[in-house]
């Protein structure tokens, strides 16, 4: 099975709830692979400061997205990877152009919303959509790519409830399943109640909710999640949030001790090697000398 089928086979599983880790980089994606999840999800906001070290604040471009999606797409193929694609990067053409590059890049999902080219964090106050009739326009640009360039699962979202209100972000989101979206995002829910009208009132199309800690939405975990009707969830900062203390403090160590103290407890430090066999250095040397190298021939 391909990456997409294997999405849509665990979309179509009733027993089955899709739990997806936020990566933003190779390193992450790989810890996280190393760990047998069943899919991965790359954040936009962690690739915005991951890659150009700034706020997620539209600034990456369709280009910056696709990149590092392909990159973790390809790490491991058989195991899908949903996407942040943003707004599409502008309209129906723009559209089009982005759902068949992450096509060919071997990502099996994407999620499209409905903010305005020079978006935000959905978590942050202050943002613009376009209209409902523009956005269905995007949906059905992404629904033909797919059907031009090869399967994708589209997962539609809006950020409409926000300034909008509950009955307008759903008027968009039937909106977008009438054009040809597979699942519904709505960003921002703020309670429990809304969460789970939302997926009774769409279903039978599956709803993702986004894991944000410290955002405007209830921490749900898997199993609320599931309590409450949800298909999938996200982490889009399982791997940043986790990084800035820990780096920081090591920052800190080195200043004012002049040295770093080990992160885990019992004093276990991380050498090149081992954090190089997450990343997949066993399979390298084993390759190189199947096709009769001689560089690692003492292993490495």
């Amino acid at each position: 099975m391909t990456a997409v089928q294997k999405l849509r086979a665990m979309l179509a599983d009733p027993e089955k709830f899709i739990a997806c880790p936020g990566v933003y980089d190779g390193f992450t994606a790989r810890i996280a692979l190393q760990e047998g999840v069943d899919c991965l999800y790359m954040t936009g906001a962690g690739t915005t400061m991951g890659r150009l070290g700034v706020a997620d604040m539209g600034i990456a471009t369709m280009n910056d997205m696709r990149a590092n999606a392909e990159m973790i797409a390809n790490l491991d193929p058989s195991v899908p990877l949903i996407a942040d694609a943003d707004t599409g990067y502008g309209g129906p053409i723009m559209v089009g152009r982005t759902v068949a590059q992450y096509i060919r890049s071997g990502v099996a999902g994407l999620h499209l919303e409905d903010q305005v080219t020079h978006k935000r964090c959905g978590h942050l106050k202050g943002k613009q959509l376009v209209d409902i009739s523009e956005y269905a326009s995007k949906i059905k640009a992404a629904a033909m790519a797919r059907e031009k360039h090869g399967d994708i699962v589209i997962i539609a979202r809006t950020d409409a409830l926000q300034g909008y209100g509950y009955d307008e972000a759903i008027k968009r989101l039937r909106a977008a399943i009438a054009e040809g979206a597979d699942a519904c995002f709505l960003e921002g829910v703020t309670t429990r109640e809304d969460a789970e009208r939302a997926c009774k009132e769409l279903a039978p199309t599956p709803c993702l909710f986004n894991n944000v800690p410290g955002g405007v939405s209830p921490d749900f975990g898997v199993k609320e999640c599931k309590e409450i009707g949800y298909k999938l969830a996200i982490f889009p900062c399982l791997a940043f949030e986790m990084v800035y203390p820990a780096v920081r403090r090591a920052v800190q160590q080195l200043k004012t001790l002049g040295n770093v103290k080990p992160a885990e407890e019992g004093g276990r430090r991380y050498g090149p090697k081992e954090l190089f066999q997450v990343c997949g250095l066993d399979d390298l040397v084993e390759f190189d000398q199947a096709a009769g190298g001689t560089s690692y021939t003492k292993g490495a």
